[in-house]
């Protein structure tokens, strides 16, 4: 299945109902963290139009969040 475009308004959206808030920007990109019980997640959030794909599968990592799971909920 192949990943839709999204932005990084749309992303962050998204990352902040998995439970992510934003700790900071510097520029044009935004850090997000979410703490769970074994560890902390941190990620960087291009607020750019067009999110490469690269660019989303690799923040997807970071999150850990099934692209799967980015699928049903975007």
């Amino acid at each position: 299945m192949k990943l839709p475009i999204v932005s990084g308004k749309q992303l962050i959206k998204f990352l902040n109902k998995q439970g992510f808030e934003i700790v900071g920007k510097k520029g044009s990109h935004v850090r997000m963290k979410k703490k769970t019980p074994k560890k902390i997640l941190v990620t960087t959030v291009p607020m750019h139009k067009k999110l490469d794909i690269g660019t989303l599968l690799g923040i997807l990592k970071q999150c850990e969040i099934n692209k799967d799971k980015f699928m049903e909920k975007i």
